[in-house]
């Protein structure tokens, strides 16, 4: 960690860093001196969009479309799987320090809250990395999509639209499809990444609880209604009904309500 100080210029040097170790190590030792009382709140300095994060040179960013077919039976299809969800914690490293970074004067736990999940996701992203290695790949053997990054774009000017639209829309996601994942996983005996992916699904409710906790308070702040907000979001940037099923219980602990579960389904 440099001499510097203040918490929103050491979270930009987080998102710029390209190095996966380095970014990790640098979040974790954020976090610590957060935690330590060891950095300043000063938010004189200008927030700058950021058109993409520090990456390395691979993985290729192409079109949804364009990604690698993930068969789990074959040990590339696996491995392609395996890509994808580190691609993905990859990125939500980069989307938790720019919520840290750009929203400013908030309470002191939304900073907490979002340099934890930091943390966690680079957990989750080091699990996937080495168990990728043990198959024989590496991160950036496979292309890969920019959809995670784009919605940060999207959404950059806005906590309310930040939080509804990345944890309680694509996280919350990866609650509704990791389970029949492990299901096939377990079926063809890969213990060690259902492994990964049950510890990643029970922290993920944690991360999307975050973030309907700070959803809400953005929400009181403006004085509108949560849920039909939320499903407002939903229908101008993504389509509902969402497709099922969805983790109900999941999703319940994480703080949705059955009636915004209703909504997304539209099963009133």
């Amino acid at each position: 960690m440099s001499l510097e100080k203040n918490l929103f210029a050491l979270a930009k040097v987080c998102i710029d860093t390209p190095d996966p170790d380095d970014k990790i190590n640098l979040v974790n030792e954020l976090l610590a001196q957060w935690f330590l009382k060891n950095l300043d709140c000063d938010s004189s300095k200008p927030v700058i969009s950021i058109p993409a994060p520090g990456r390395p040179s691979t993985p290729a960013l192409v079109a949804f479309i364009a990604t690698p077919a993930r068969r789990l039976g074959d040990k590339n299809g696996k491995a392609a799987f395996i890509h994808a969800i580190a691609h993905i914690e990859f990125n939500a490293i980069n989307l938790a320090m720019d919520a840290v970074y750009r929203f400013r004067g908030l309470p002191e736990s939304f900073y907490s809250n979002w340099l934890k999940v930091a943390v966690e996701e680079g957990r989750h992203f080091k699990l996937l990395s080495d168990r990728l290695q043990s198959l024989g790949f590496q991160y950036g053997d496979f292309n890969a999509h920019n959809g995670l990054w784009e919605m940060a774009m999207l959404t950059e000017h806005s906590l309310l639209e930040r939080m509804a639209l990345v944890p309680r829309l694509l996280e919350a996601r990866g609650l509704d499809v990791t389970p029949k994942m492990i299901q096939r996983l377990k079926s063809l005996g890969d213990l060690q990444t259902v492994s990964i992916l049950e510890t990643i699904l029970n922290e993920e409710i944690g991360h999307v609880s975050i973030g309907t906790r700070w959803y809400n308070y953005a929400c009181e702040k403006q004085g509108v209604d949560p849920e039909l907000t939320f499903v407002e979001l939903l229908e101008k940037h993504h389509k509902i009904p969402l497709p099922g099923p969805l983790n109900s219980d999941a999703r319940l602990l994480a703080g949705f309500s059955q009636d915004e579960l209703n909504l997304l389904l539209k099963t009133e």
